[in-house]
């Protein structure tokens, strides 16, 4: 294989404002298009057990939104935000948050010209929190955070800091967001966009996949605010963001046992879908012999299309997986993925995702054409006709392979 020479435009459609969803709708009411063997069908979340076949396996993403926005004042009339984009230094997501005193961070900063040098300060129930413009990169700012309190980051950030909606979302972030903007099974804080395909799902449809014997189990990517980023040049020259997935020793086990008992997995979302096939492509890299330093794993952007890593079955894959692991005495491990998903790619661990509505023109739209090539225009068209909502906190579907 080679990288494919795709044009975006082709990926393109009219996406009007009034088709994004401001506000979610209350879990499991949202609408699911369901669509399989050339069929699209209409129902609710609440019944998505019924589109599932007793031996399947859905994969979620447990990474946890952090409260990423902070507002600083200025002076009385000037705000300086600073959104939190991931830790500097390449200092793991995990370790960063549970940090106490003080902390560097990579950031974007909107009003960035207002705030030449100096300390920013904002002070909340007794606690003082300064940061301080260290330098630029191309688009973002080094900022160190300090404060006295004892507490770790994540805390400082639960207090003061709001919900990163997404640009889309053309409203203020409010209150009742730190709860909607988040799944209710999220626990490993550290992302700064929400795994939205989750965001359907309750206890009551848990309740009702478990009646049904289809089994779940989690893994963790943490979103960064790349997921945004629309691929304003050639697709070949679009670069992927970095995230950080987290390769359990348990999960790699849980995985292989069900991929052995023949389950069909269904990835929840685009992120579980990613890190699943980052982790298969880890497997590859080890067992070629591809790697070198485990603490400094990035799986790269086009690996699926060079040819310069034999793939191996989904199995041997896990396998070597979790190899790895052994080999160096690790029950997890910490890597960067920049894989990219586009048509083409060969689909070998899941049967079916579950996924919101994406973006035009966007490294998404291509990750869906992977699964149902040309059909993404029909699906697309379809829910665009029958008053399904966009994005974020929008409707979503079930795509079947």
């Amino acid at each position: 294989m080679s990288i494919p020479n795709l044009d975006i435009q082709q990926y393109d459609y009219a996406l009007p404002d009034e088709k994004i969803a401001l506000y979610p709708a209350e879990r499991g009411q949202s609408k699911l298009l369901v669509f399989n063997n050339q069929e699209i069908k209409e129902d609710k979340y609440l019944n998505i057990d019924e589109y599932l076949s007793p031996d399947s396996l859905l994969v979620f993403n447990e990474t946890k939104v952090v409260q990423a926005r902070l507002l600083f004042p200025k002076n009385e009339s000037t705000i300086i935000e600073i959104f939190c984009l991931e830790p500097a230094h390449n200092k793991a997501i995990e370790q960063a948050l549970a940090q106490k005193g003080s902390l560097e961070y990579t950031c974007l900063i909107g009003g960035a010209r207002k705030w030449k040098s100096g300390l920013l300060s904002i002070e909340l129930d007794g606690l003082i929190l300064q940061a301080e413009k260290i330098s630029r990169a191309e688009d973002s700012f080094l900022v160190r955070f300090s404060w006295k309190a004892d507490m770790s980051f994540a805390e400082i950030l639960d207090l003061a800091g709001k919900t990163p909606l997404p640009p889309y979302i053309k409203r203020k972030a409010e209150e009742k967001d730190k709860k909607t903007y988040q799944t209710v099974y999220a626990n490993r804080a550290g992302s700064v966009a929400a795994p939205t395909a989750g965001l359907h799902f309750n206890e009551a449809i848990f309740k009702k996949l478990e009646e049904k014997g289809i089994a779940r189990d989690f893994l963790t990517l943490h979103v960064g605010a790349g997921t945004f980023k629309p691929v304003s040049t050639s697709v070949t020259e679009h670069e992927m963001h970095a995230e950080e997935v987290l390769v359990e020793a348990s999960f790699i086990k849980g995985i292989l046992g069900n991929l052995k008992n023949g389950r069909a997995v269904i990835s929840v979302g685009t992120t579980s879908l990613r890190a699943l096939e980052s982790m298969y492509w880890l497997g590859c890299l080890a067992q070629a012999k591809q790697l070198n330093d485990v603490n400094e794993i990035c799986i790269p952007q086009w690996i699926a299309f060079k040819g310069e890593t034999p793939r191996l079955e989904a199995i041997a894959a896990f396998d070597a997986c979790l190899e790895l692991l052994n080999s160096n005495g690790l029950d997890w491990l910490s890597i960067k993925t920049q894989i990219i998903i586009a048509p083409g790619y060969q689909h070998g661990i899941i049967r079916g995702l579950i996924t919101n509505f994406h973006q035009p023109k966007s490294t998404l739209m291509l990750l869906i054409a992977s699964i149902v090539g040309d059909d993404w225009e029909k699906i697309y068209h379809y829910a665009l006709s029958n008053n399904f909502r966009f994005l974020s906190y929008g409707d979503g579907c079930l795509l079947k392979l």
